[in-house]
């Protein structure tokens, strides 16, 4: 559908007319008018910045079709199911759709029918498919997720690679590439291979300011997610992401027996299995998704109101990218982690355990590790230290964070610090966090004895700490790179060189005293127990018909946020309910009565 307008549309045009949006974000209208002047851009926004406007838009003021390149079908689904809500000529080939859908497509294609057409690089990739874009007037290529281009990222997808013989096949149409998460060798990587040298760059801002940032120490990691979700978060859709198949399994069982809708999500499960849950989650309100990293691209379910990590990302890339697909609606959310000693350990040890030729793989995931742990460890507001990693600066006091709501107390543990490390050297640096802890804390035992440990200059010399205190003194030292897990012992810590400095007083250690409350939280109310009213249930109510009638996700017919918007304005009649954000013109035509009955109706009952 093009924005029917007494000129030809432009970009402002089709963003009321059709969206139902005043103004456009961030670098949005840059974007768009780079592309419309035929300039190949990438674009790197946060997730739920309005990146799939930026080519939407074009599609609808260019005379042809915007060729699509998404890397999973449930994402083109979704967007195509949105995109035919608000009226647009959009579709998609894939091979889940029958031969006959197939062939509609391909001649609503050719007839200038489509300004959008959706396709998986491995689609787009076929003699076949190739041979049907040659037929028609192809205006854009639009890449989504193009960081997955990138054999150094958490999403690499090899089919990326060759998307340049598409490229250069047809040489005068602009490209764009857009992305949530790409550091500066991803974004190099992008260009080199997607776009060209003559792309224009335009970089939005990361910051998700609705979203609350929240670490804390693992105790009882299930007890403390439960409490988390029933005191914050009961009823709302959420994704905890988990690093085995097995614990996804085992937390979905144990979720649902202690009355939380919940569902696992692992590349184990049969496809048939992961198809409908997905789809559950998708269409379903209120569904928690426990999941390993195979599960979240392809979701671009809006209404996600926490995303948990029971145990911590690879990187800074994987835990910005996971924690960005909570609240993309704009509504307020929480990205919640608890971690420990061990899970430090085990993600250093996984590194270590890299085979010489991987080495320079191993050096850059060491890298990208460090930076993560050093934001999980930072005392300050959150929001500098995760958006400096992304070239941004941000001057911090969010209040929207942790740190900020509960400002950490810490203490200098450098005499602790040296105490550990003199025990790790003198007990062979071979033994792991228990028994150094143990000779520290003047445990005797059978095993001491029998060692000699009993007999060591450290033994007993650290009985002022308690076990938790010697584990958080343990994880700051692995943390930042004083000790590092043996990768040919069994559990063992060595000493690195830069231990030196501790031992030498040449550098201070301070820790956080930890509090099991900052990964629960001060504030108990949640705010979407603000939108626990009767209007917005009756809302939510409708919706889901609605949704379940056309067979498509409810979110797809009005986002959190319209429906809120519709609420806070109270339309009288169609015109006013026009004016609020979200509601298009098509949109307006198709639902604008039945959503003036359901204020009525409720405001009167």
């Amino acid at each position: 559908m093009r924005a029917q307008t007494t000129h030809s549309p432009t970009p402002v045009d089709v963003l009321r007319d059709v969206f139902g949006y005043e103004h456009f974000r961030g670098a949005q209208a840059q974007i768009i008018d780079a592309a419309l002047s035929g300039v190949s851009v990438l674009a790197l926004m946060p997730t739920g910045g309005g990146k799939s406007l930026c080519f939407q838009v074009p599609s609808l003021v260019l005379n042809g079709t915007t060729v699509v390149i998404s890397p999973l079908i449930a994402l083109m689904k979704d967007q195509v199911d949105a995109l035919k809500q608000s009226g647009v000529r959009a579709d998609m080939l894939n091979s889940t759709q029958s031969e006959a859908t197939q062939e509609a497509v391909k001649a609503a294609l050719v007839a200038g029918e489509l300004d959008l057409l959706y396709l998986s690089p491995e689609r787009l990739l076929q003699g076949s498919t190739q041979a049907l874009l040659d037929r028609v007037s192809v205006a854009l290529f639009a890449i989504d997720e193009a960081h997955c281009v990138s054999q150094w990222g958490h999403d690499f997808r090899p089919e990326y690679l060759q998307l340049h013989q598409v490229m250069a096949r047809h040489p005068d149409i602009p490209r764009m590439a857009l992305t949530a998460t790409a550091d500066q060798k991803t974004r190099q990587e992008i260009i080199d291979r997607l776009l060209g040298p003559d792309a224009s760059v335009f970089v939005d801002s990361f910051d998700r300011p609705n979203i609350r940032y929240r670490i804390g120490l693992k105790t009882q990691a299930r007890e403390q997610l439960l409490r988390f979700i029933q005191c914050e978060h009961a009823n709302d859709a959420g994704i905890v992401y988990c690093a085995s198949r097995k614990k996804t399994e085992q937390l979905a069982e144990w979720l649902s027996a202690h009355g939380i809708r919940a569902l696992p999500y692992h590349a184990g499960l049969d496809t048939p299995t992961r198809q409908d849950h997905q789809a559950r989650f998708i269409h379903e309100e209120g569904l928690v998704m426990c999941a390993t990293i195979a599960f979240g691209m392809g979701i671009d379910k809006p209404n996600v109101r926490y995303v948990a990590h029971l145990d911590i990302p690879k990187s800074m890339e994987a835990y910005y990218q996971e924690t960005g697909r909570a609240g993309r609606d704009g509504l307020p959310s929480d990205a919640w982690l608890v971690y420990n000693l061990t899970d430090v350990i085990g993600a250093r040890r996984w590194i270590g355990n890299a085979s010489e030729s991987a080495r320079e793989v191993a050096i850059a995931d060491h890298r990208r590790l460090d930076a993560l742990l050093g934001f999980l460890e930072h005392t300050g507001c959150r929001r500098p230290a995760l958006l400096s990693y992304f070239g941004e600066a941000h001057a911090g006091q969010c209040q929207n964070c942790d740190n900020c709501i509960a400002p950490p107390e810490v203490w200098d543990a450098t005499e602790a610090a040296q105490k550990m490390l003199s025990c790790i050297f003198r007990t062979g640096q071979r033994h792991g966090t228990g028994h150094l802890i143990d000779v520290l804390q003047g445990k005797l035992s059978d095993r001491m004895t029998r060692l000699g440990h009993d007999q060591i200059s450290t033994f007993g010399i650290g009985r002022e700490l308690d076990k938790a205190q010697w584990h958080t003194v343990l994880r700051q030292l692995v943390v930042q790179g004083y000790i590092e897990p043996d990768p040919n012992g069994h559990g063992g810590l060595r000493l690195v060189e830069t231990a030196r400095s501790i031992l030498r007083n040449e550098r201070q250690l301070w820790c956080r005293i930890e509090t099991v409350a900052s990964a629960t939280g001060r504030q108990p109310k949640t705010p979407s127990k603000a939108q626990d009213t009767p209007l917005w249930r009756a809302f939510k109510t409708w919706r889901l018909e609605q949704a379940q009638t056309q067979g498509v996700p409810p979110y797809v017919i009005f986002h959190d946020q319209t429906i809120q918007s519709i609420i806070d304005a109270r339309p009288a009649d169609l015109e006013a309910l026009g004016q609020v954000h979200g509601v298009g013109r098509h949109k307006l035509s198709r639902y604008g009565d039945q959503v003036l009955a359901v204020l009525w109706r409720t405001e009167t009952s």
